[in-house]
């Protein structure tokens, strides 16, 4: 067995090496803990809880079948990228996916809108903690009371930097430390989803025929119904995402070649399924479906009057847990993408940023920029109450462009005949095609709906503001505008660092041979 492992790991090393680099990350993680990051990055308990409320504020109990439709469009892009992760296992998941099948410019543009996008979520999520803990114990009212106009929104901001603090040692400490609580806080937020699914079931007031009704919302949205529908694909489009992260941990994972796209696609089935029956079971059980509560606090409110305060308590207590975790994992994502790029010396301070710890084998300058960033992310908009939805937004945005640009590229592969399938591992065979070109349509159309500026996402409350209204749009552009004259000022520079260069490299090779 010891034999059988040390050739898998030799292999893995030298599949590493024909694409360019040598082994510099601690290789040690499990199909296993290569799901549970994955999983715990969508975390269904996470995103649901944070805006469930939004979700059904807009178009109501029919809000559910919107989850259908993301979950299906997501699919494509996990279809794709468990195709990439065989050929390609390397930290940075879409920035070296599309290194490999696209254009130089197009990788670059695709490591830097996810990498934006991974540390604004690492903020986002951060403020879902406070949907739950006021919830559990006053004692979590750390700004205020809950009274004042700004007082959720400055509390979140603070509940949001101690975890994301939390969340840079633990990074700073390994993979192996991040394993373990990522595998302990994903096994919570299963056992905790099954039985909140269960539970609200057994005590269905209603049956699932509900989600055929909208009680009254959504008629006065533009476009009446359809718009809001429209709307109100932002919930799980905002949680079914980061599941590359589990491609992203390649160069950490044993036999990352079998294990990574079982493991993206697992982590996204298992979000899209469970998340289908928590808000169907929430929908059915909860007492008044017509209660205010539902549109501004939302699952957390269903927990609470189904199951009580203190069995609710302890519940919401799993769900801060999984949003924990899921703050490491945004992280963990945002570190892996962070160092790819910098290794290939194409950011910024790339040298300092790519250094592995001897002792931890972790990136941790990577760690402490993402953290630091995240912190500043959330301090600017400590007295925005309406942070919540523009962050998250935001965040939805630029992930879905950089999976754009990876998908747009395959297809473009594919439709050339360039691509070469490994029939020994997971692919589309003749699939590949129409997947990808789904997968393009779908995201493109999703980031305009997302990105349209409507008051009803970005500025749902007075007092208004063009900048909220704008939010998305002003900050991608900007974002993208400084990105990209930085990038052409230095493209000529872009290339392996020879530190994390490997012996043997990958330029004599193309990508479908080193792929192959």
């Amino acid at each position: 067995m010891s034999q059988d492992i040390s050739d898998i790991h030799r292999a893995d090393e030298e599949h590493l090496a024909r694409l360019g680099y040598k082994q510099e990350l601690g290789r040690t993680l499990g199909a296993f803990s290569t799901f549970a990051t994955g999983f715990a990055f969508i975390s269904i308990l996470t995103g649901a809880f944070q805006l469930f409320f939004f979700a059904f504020g807009i178009a109501g109990p029919a809000f559910w079948w919107t989850w259908l439709i993301a979950f299906a469009g997501q699919m494509l892009f996990g279809l794709i990228f468990a195709e990439l992760a065989t050929h390609y296992p390397m930290a940075g998941s879409v920035y070296n996916w599309s290194k490999h099948i696209g254009s130089r410019t197009a990788s670059w543009l695709a490591g830097f809108s996810l990498t934006l996008a991974l540390i604004v979520s690492t903020a986002a999520v951060a403020l879902a903690l406070q949907f739950v803990l006021p919830n559990i114990s006053k004692v979590f009212w750390i700004y205020g009371d809950g009274t004042g106009p700004n007082d959720a929104a400055a509390n979140g901001v603070i509940l949001g930097v101690i975890a994301i603090v939390l969340a840079t040692i633990i990074n700073c400490l390994g993979v192996k430390v991040v394993s373990i609580v990522n595998n302990i806080g994903v096994i919570v937020e299963l056992v905790a989803s099954v039985f909140m699914i269960v539970f609200f079931f057994v005590t269905a007031k209603r049956g699932p025929q509900i989600v055929f009704h909208t009680e009254g919302h959504g008629h006065d949205a533009g476009l009446g119904v359809p718009g809001a529908l429209l709307m109100a694909l932002l919930l799980g489009c905002y949680i079914m995402w980061g599941f590359d992260t589990a491609g992203s941990l390649g160069e950490e994972t044993v036999n990352p070649r079998k294990n990574s796209p079982t493991s993206i696609l697992r982590a996204l089935a298992a979000a899209g399924i469970s998340g289908a029956l928590l808000m169907l079971g929430a929908l059915m059980a909860v007492g008044d479906i017509n209660a205010k509560e539902l549109s501004t606090s939302g699952l957390p409110y269903v927990v609470e009057d189904v199951m009580g305060h203190t069995l609710g308590s302890v519940l919401l207590t799993c769900v801060a847990i999984a949003i924990f975790v899921c703050i490491l994992a945004n992280q963990t994502g945002a570190m892996r993408m962070m160092f790819a790029m910098s290794r290939d010396n194409a950011l910024p301070a790339s040298a300092s940023l790519a250094k592995v710890s001897r002792t931890t084998k972790a990136p941790v300058t990577t760690a402490l920029i993402v953290g630091v960033i995240a912190v500043a992310i959330l301090l600017v908009n400590i007295k925005q109450a309406q942070i919540f939805l523009v962050v998250t937004s935001t965040t939805v945005v630029l992930a879905l462009i950089a999976y754009v640009i990876v998908a747009g590229a395959f297809a473009r592969k594919r439709l050339t005949g360039e691509w070469k399938t490994t029939p020994e591992y997971f692919h589309l065979g003749r699939w590949g095609v129409p997947v990808s070109i789904a997968a393009v349509v779908w995201g493109v159309a999703m980031v305009i709906n997302i990105a349209w500026p409507r008051n009803a996402v970005y500025n749902p409350a007075p007092p208004h503001h063009w900048f909220l209204q704008w939010g998305a749009v002003v900050f991608v552009l900007v974002a993208f505008a400084l990105g990209l004259a930085y990038y052409f000022t230095q493209r000529d520079k872009i290339g392996i660092l020879p530190q994390h260069a490997s012996a043997t490299g990958a330029s004599a090779q193309s990508p479908e041979e080193v792929g192959a």
